[in-house]
This record gives structure tokens, C-alpha cells and sequence, in this order.
């Protein structure tokens, strides 16, 4: 049986979890130990060096990136295809995909910061959190002329497309950030949450929110360092500023990259 290393609440794991369902495929999942401290070993690091969710194994065969996963899941269990047909509509999810990977996932990485992990209170937290409602609405624009008139991002079918949206979609749900009332994108968000594999994954995401509280008050204390790197550094600088990672280093309770040393 194959294994996904994950954490309920990664994005990144959610659409691999998605796959597998929608594809019928048997798996365990399995949560790292020290997941996101930085401090992380055994066979979840020999599988992903860079000590990140998700990563999978398969007979002996490790591989990590959540997109790659998805690859190598289409191409050994090809059907049900979650890719589209075209080679045209297979790049377009693809460029979906990327764009919901970093500069989405970096707004509500952002806001996980200020809500659960306290970077920033008050008047600038309040600053913070009405940029990135700012910031989400206008993907959420993006994302309804991405979708036009088709029900999926895929065309005719759920795919690739869907699967990459969704977690991204129901996390800024989580911060008060949904789609406009009576969109294209509102009905396509309780299309797709309707679906057995998604309901299952969001339902997981949901029930770990509660560990997060008690993540918070380690990471005040530096045990546990949090991964700012690549468009989640770019989003906190240009709408936090600088004075937040400045703290966070001086607390050293802020972390980048692995070195895969």
C-alpha cells in the first residue's frame, strides 16, 4: 500500500489526498514527527530532503513535490484521467495549478502567520488581514475567468484543474475569505466540496485546525521554527514588512530552506 506523508492542513498534501480518492487508490497517510519545526528525520526525510509535506512511497520508491506526485499518479493509474485531452487545456491547468502553489498559497500561509502564530496584533494585524482579503478577491476575479462558462476547471469533467483550486479555496474560507455571492466560482466551490474525495479531505483539514493553538505558544518560545521561504518570504515582506521577520529571527522561531546536508 502506498504511503503520503502529510499534514491535514498542507494544501499541497490535500491534492495529492484528492487524487488518490478520485482515482480509488488504497493508502495510508502518516503525519512526520516535528512536521514544520525544521527538526524533522527517518524515512520522511530520506524520502523529501527538503523536510516537506507531501512526499510518497511507493514499493520502495520515494518521491516528493505535490506535482510530481500528481504525475507519477497519472501516469501509473491513468484512468480515471485527471488530466484534460488537449495539450492545450492539460498547460492551462498547469499554469492554474502554479499560480494557486505560490502566490495563492502565500496569502493564506500569511494569514495562518497573524491568526495562529501572533506576527502581528492589533492595528497592523488588522492592516495585514485587509490587505490579503484585498489580495484574494482579486484571485478570486482570476480564477472566475479561468473558469468561464464551463462547471470545471477541467472542462467537462473534475481534474487536475479542480483538484489544485479547492484546498486554496476552502482555506481563505477559513479566514473569511470566500468567493462573491452568486459567482461562477461560489457554485463551482460547493460543486466541488459536494464530491466524496474532497468532503473526505476538507473534514481532515478541518479537525487539525484545533492543534494549531497549541503550535503557537512552542513557536513563541523557539522550539518550533516556521519555513518562510520563496513567495511566502516575498508575501510577508511586501505586505507585512520587514519588522515581522526581523522579530521572527530574533526569536528564532523562523527557519528557511533545507540545506539537504
Amino acid at each position: 500500500m502506498l504511503t503520503l506523508f502529510e499534514h491535514p492542513l498542507s494544501p499541497y498534501a490535500q491534492k495529492n489526498k484528492i487524487a488518490l480518492r478520485e482515482k480509488g487508490i488504497e493508502f495510508e497517510v502518516t503525519t512526520p514527527d516535528a512536521i514544520g519545526s525544521g527538526d524533522t528525520g527517518g524515512e520522511f526525510l530520506k524520502a523529501n530532503p527538503r523536510g516537506e509535506v507531501p512526499a510518497l512511497i511507493d514499493d520502495g520508491v520515494a518521491i516528493f513535490d505535490s506535482t510530481i506526485i500528481l504525475e507519477y499518479l497519472e501516469d501509473k493509474w491513468p484512468t480515471p484521467a485527471l488530466l484534460p485531452a488537449s495539450p492545450a487545456d492539460r498547460a492551462r491547468v498547469r499554469m492554474i495549478e502554479d499560480v494557486m502553489d505560490t502566490h495563492f498559497e502565500a496569502i493564506n500561509w500569511g494569514l495562518g502567520e497573524i491568526a495562529y502564530f501572533k506576527r502581528a496584533e492589533g492595528a497592523d494585524a488588522e492592516a495585514i488581514v485587509a490587505k490579503a482579503a484585498s489580495q484574494t478577491q482579486s484571485f478570486f476575479a482570476w480564477l472566475e475567468d479561468q473558469l468561464g462558462d464551463d462547471d470545471w476547471f477541467n472542462g467537462d469533467a473534475f481534474g487536475w484543474g479542480d483538484l489544485s483550486v479547492i484546498p486554496y479555496v476552502n482555506g481563505s474560507a477559513s479566514f473569511g475569505n470566500t468567493p462573491p455571492t452568486g459567482s461562477k466560482l461560489e457554485a463551482w466551490t460547493a460543486r466541488t466540496n459536494a464530491r466524496a474525495a474532497v468532503t473526505q479531505t476538507a473534514k481532515e483539514a478541518a479537525a487539525s485546525i484545533e492543534g494549531m493553538t497549541m503550535v503557537a505558544d512552542i513557536v513563541e518560545q523557539g522550539l518550533f521554527k516556521r519555513e518562510y521561504r520563496d513567495h511566502r518570504l516575498e508575501w510577508m515582506v511586501k505586505t507585512a514588512g520587514l519588522d515581522v521577520i526581523a522579530k521572527g529571527l530574533s526569536k528564532n522561531n523562523i527557519r528557511f530552506s533545507n540545506d539537504f546536508s
